[in-house]
């Protein structure tokens, strides 16, 4: 192609291209005939290769059987994720690259049975984002009502694993989560960090003939400012899901509806505004619960919930264990202990996994100043 052909195709800043003419096209593909050859060549090398590694898996997977170790291993996971980045050269970038292997991954489990994992639904909604995020889409998604639901599906062996959210970064805590947690055995196997864009969505295009506003009430109390003003006519009221708010909104005209973008696909609405939620670097972090306590990564994460007697320098005595053995905390959360006696539960995660030593020592004398100490888990931290 000369230099007069490109230019005649280039369009002027401000203008849609024009439509390039019959000669303009055979010398494009003349140019793109040998690349595409070659894409079609490493394809197939490429789909050798990945049906070798599938076997591999499957080779795997009978090992374990035969000793009965678990089908997925979280930690395992991510350290195969940090080995492939690490000799990534580019152009891919590192959390293409994640997004990639994790699939490949979830692909090779699913050739033996697909995980089943509950999450908040119904579906649309952030936990199933979460969800595949973490696991890959060759899963068995179960949505449920509530949290409540998810922590007695996983206790149940309903499913192998949940997911459920714990904090947002603008409202803080998930409670009713934080409450579950003090009462279940089951265990943090790992964490998912979702950047939660939140959006308005009707079932009409122009939001006429509707008077309300539904959504979780973490979803309303992130988008309260934008919606008060843009909508402060609006009544607002809370549900049980984002999913749940798109799906009746689905069915009522009159309401509108504040979820995820696969919510607004999956129920046929219009997107009436997005990104709607008053922080634009908003997260929510989830947490995956299950029976499996993992092994170390190399870089995780332990979650804890302490108490201490009503007294003076009660909270500065019980976490003087982990600045004495250079453990560094990275949460601190407290909650009522609901016994009318002012009393606190207190939530925090810190570096490490229990297994390292220094905060195997930290942790044991953190259970002896305790009036309350409970481990929630290991897991790999989603930094």
């Amino acid at each position: 192609m000369t230099n007069q052909d490109k230019n005649a195709v280039a369009p002027a800043q401000g203008q849609q291209p024009a439509m390039p003419t019959e000669e303009q096209e055979r010398a494009l593909s003349v140019e793109l005939a040998p690349l595409r050859e070659q894409i079609d060549a490493v394809d197939r090398e490429l789909l050798a290769m990945l049906n070798r590694r599938a076997q591999l898996a499957l080779d795997v997977g009978e090992v374990k059987k035969k000793f009965g170790a678990p089908v997925f291993r979280p930690e395992r996971e991510l350290q195969v994720i940090r080995k492939v980045q690490g000799h990534n050269p580019g152009p891919l970038r590192g959390d293409s690259v994640a997004a990639i292997w994790r699939e490949v991954m979830s692909a090779c489990r699913g050739l033996e049975k697909p995980l089943e994992v509950a999450f908040l639904g119904p579906a649309g909604t952030f936990s199933e984002q979460a969800l595949y995020a973490h696991f890959g889409h060759e899963v068995a998604g179960v949505p449920c009502p509530s949290i409540d639901e998810v922590f007695r599906a996983v206790e149940a062996g309903t499913v192998e694993y949940g997911v459920v959210p714990v904090e947002n970064s603008t409202e803080g805590a998930v409670s009713r989560t934080l409450d579950l947690f003090l009462q279940t055995s089951l265990k943090i196997s790992g964490e998912i960090a979702l950047k939660v864009h939140h959006n308005l969505m009707a079932s009409s295009p122009d939001m006429k003939g509707v008077t309300v506003v539904r959504a979780h009430p973490q979803a309303l109390a992130q988008c309260q400012h934008w919606l008060t003003a843009n909508y402060p006519h609006l009544e607002r009221q809370a549900v049980s899901s984002n999913g749940e708010a798109a799906r009746m909104a689905s069915e009522d005209p009159t309401v509108a509806a504040i979820a995820a973008e696969t919510a607004a696909n999956r129920y046929h609405l219009h997107i009436i505004r997005s990104h709607i939620q008053d922080d634009p670097h908003n997260r929510t972090r989830f947490a995956v619960i299950g029976r499996y306590e993992t092994e170390p990564s190399g870089s995780d994460q332990t979650s804890l919930i302490l108490s201490v007697p009503n007294k003076a320098g009660a909270v500065y005595q019980l976490l003087a264990p982990l600045a004495d053995n250079g453990v560094s905390m990275c949460r601190f959360e407290s909650r009522p202990a609901r016994s009318g006696a002012w009393e606190y539960y207190f939530y925090v995660d810190i570096e490490g996994h229990q297994r390292d030593a220094a905060v195997e020592r930290a942790l044991q004398q953190l259970r002896a100043n305790a009036a309350y100490f409970k481990v929630l888990g290991s897991y790999p931290s989603s930094k």
